[in-house]
């Protein structure tokens, strides 16, 4: 079928459902041109003062979990994610009204849960990983349902630019399969759970197909598996049939540096220069090698016929004390930027944990960051941190 008559029907349908053309052309149009953005995953619901800073760093657009909220139920907005029955009334006027907040700073939201029935997030869910959606399918059927409500709540929200189904899954993480094993290893382990529960690219088809029987137009945001990792991505067989999705992967590779853990070693590592085991071997990591890694997800979009501006690097980031953290981040950004790609850094302004802050400056320690914070002095904070000025920098496009 001729591009003319593909788009003759498509706005067709859009015609029946009630959908405007122009505004569903400008929905999916955000993403055809590089977006820079940052991560909200912030304990409180955010106001209007807090989107309007982040948007003053040059952001536009935020990825938005609500997952850490108190809501009416264990889990915010799912309700119980032991056996989902609905959306929670309470829970999605509290979304809505942040996203208004975001939408009158004029940044546009990826929203992302950081559970689904049947997958609830280790730290709500006593430190343990839940297996359940990947090794039951009755939780599959919950998930389903629950993207399907709500998208058809948020459906009409000027501020959404996409609905992202679930923050760094892991189906893969109880069977013994390497992180970074071999590129080998990788897919043939794809190939062995095609079908089954653990098969990530057939449940996002179904909620995708799902979300497209309420809201045709919404792009979707896929998180790759094994906690977004590009690799990962790379050994998916093929793109989703859905034309209107995101691909997106997480950066903190070498993860045994960029981390928490690593602030603690009496000699914490460095880069470049850091090695760790990796595809079958071991890596030296550098410039290069960060390159190369985030290239995987490129050159998988590449062989599938996708635009560069389908691939989002939806966090990345290091500890802001790390002496090697802006070197890092430099090279983070110059590889996604190199293959034309979106990024939102990790994150802003988070407000019970200032690990990856990057306005607040080395000088502040983690202990007067903690006390204030308690105290409820948290607008005292010094936000003049030089790791946010080079992202400032490089949101505003310059190198």
């Amino acid at each position: 079928m001729k591009r003319c008559c593909l788009t003759a029907v498509f706005g067709t349908l859009l015609a029946m459902q009630g959908v405007n053309h122009a505004a569903a052309a400008d929905l999916m149009g955000f993403w055809d041109q590089r977006e820079r953005g940052g991560n909200s995953f912030n304990e409180a619901p955010p106001g209007e003062e807090y989107f309007k800073a982040l948007a003053a760093t040059g952001a536009t657009w935020v990825r938005l979990t609500f997952s850490k909220w108190k809501g009416e139920g264990r889990d915010f907005l799912i309700g119980d994610a032991d056996r989902y029955e609905g959306l929670k009334a309470k829970d999605l006027a509290t979304l809505r009204k942040v996203l208004d907040a975001a939408q009158a700073a004029k940044l546009k939201v990826v929203v992302v849960p950081l559970s689904l029935p049947g997958a609830r997030w280790a730290q709500q869910n006593g430190g343990k990983f839940d297996d359940r959606l990947w090794s039951d399918p009755a939780f599959a059927e919950q998930a389903v349902r629950f993207w399907s409500d709500l998208a058809a709540a948020l459906k009409d929200h000027p501020a959404i630019a996409a609905y992202n189904i679930v923050n760094e899954p892991a189906p893969e993480k109880t069977t013994g399969l390497a992180e970074n094993g071999s590129s080998r290893d990788l897919a043939a382990w794809q190939a062995k759970q095609a079908g089954g529960p653990r098969d990530l690219t057939k449940l996002y088809e179904r909620i995708v197909t799902a979300i497209r029987a309420v809201d045709p137009v919404t792009p979707v945001m896929v998180d790759s598996g094994y906690y977004a990792n590009p690799r990962s991505l790379a050994a998916w067989p093929k793109a989703l049939s859905d034309d209107r999705v995101l691909y997106a992967f997480h950066m903190y590779e070498p993860y045994q540096a960029t981390s928490v853990p690593n602030m603690k070693r009496k000699t914490p590592l460095r880069y470049p220069g850091v090695k760790t085991d990796y595809a079958g071997g071991t890596i030296a990591w550098d410039r290069d090698a960060v390159g190369a890694h985030i290239d995987t997800a490129f050159d998988w979009a590449q062989a599938q016929g996708l635009k560069p501006t389908r691939i989002v690097a939806a966090e990345f980031g290091c500890m802001r004390l790390w002496s090697d953290c802006g070197t890092y981040l430099k090279d983070v950004m110059d590889a996604v930027d190199a293959r034309g790609g979106h990024w939102a850094f990790y994150s802003f302004r988070e407000d019970v944990w200032d690990g990856m802050d990057y306005e607040l400056p080395a000088s502040l320690k983690p202990g007067q960051f903690y006390w204030l914070s308690e105290q409820k002095k948290a607008g005292k904070l010094p936000r003049n941190g030089e790791l946010m000025q080079l992202l400032k920098q490089r949101m505003s496009g310059k190198p």
